[in-house]
């Protein structure tokens, strides 16, 4: 009768690790379809909030990598959304340390340089425009940042609203705030420009 049992139990053992296996491999084809799926478009958006493919890519990378570390859920019909999100957060957080360190080398060169005017045509207009528009964006309330860039890459409101766990109505509402401050935070720094 012992033996019976003992017989049973490596057999159990065996059906389990199939189990495991067999769900592991599901998981991991699941992880795949979704970055074939969304991987373009995630690159797209950082690409944007941050104006280099190469660091867009490894946010893009990173954003993946927390999605395969992260348990699945099988009802959990977000993703992408969740995704978006967290792609977002880790472009803000990109941003933020750019400014930062932009800050902080400013200031060394200025005490190194004394009262040196920069050279203005070391940089074309558009590249400029490009970098106040981050350095307000860094400066902003993180879902200020993430609403105005995902509606400036084409999303619709209700999209916006599934990425940002937010209540579709509220949406405009909250884009007209964001692109206020936006504005303000905007014209405190650089004043007014034509076009703007």
């Amino acid at each position: 009768m012992l033996q019976d049992v003992v017989q049973e139990v490596p057999g159990q053992r065996v059906r389990i690790r199939e189990q495991n296996v067999n769900r592991k491999e599901s998981e991991r084809q699941t992880f795949e379809d979704l970055f074939l799926a969304h991987y373009a478009r995630v690159v797209g958006i950082l690409r944007r909030m941050l104006g280099d493919n190469g660091r867009a890519e490894d946010l893009a990378n990173e954003a993946f990598l927390k999605l395969y570390r992260r348990p699945f859920l099988e009802n959990d019909n977000n993703l992408p959304g969740w995704l978006c999100r967290t792609a977002m957060n880790l472009g803000i957080d990109a941003l933020r340390s750019s400014a930062r360190r932009t800050r902080y080398e400013d200031a060394a060169t200025r005490a190194n340089v004394g009262d040196q005017v920069e050279n203005g045509f070391d940089h074309t207009l558009r590249a400029e425009r490009q970098q106040r528009v981050r350095r307000v964006l860094a400066e902003l309330k993180p879902a200020q940042a993430q609403l105005l860039l995902l509606r400036a890459s084409g999303h619709s409101y209700k999209e916006l609203a599934g990425c940002l766990g937010i209540e579709p109505g509220s949406v405009g509402t909250l884009l007209i705030r964001a692109e206020a401050a936006f504005e303000q935070r905007y014209l405190k720094l650089y004043g007014r420009e034509e076009g703007l």
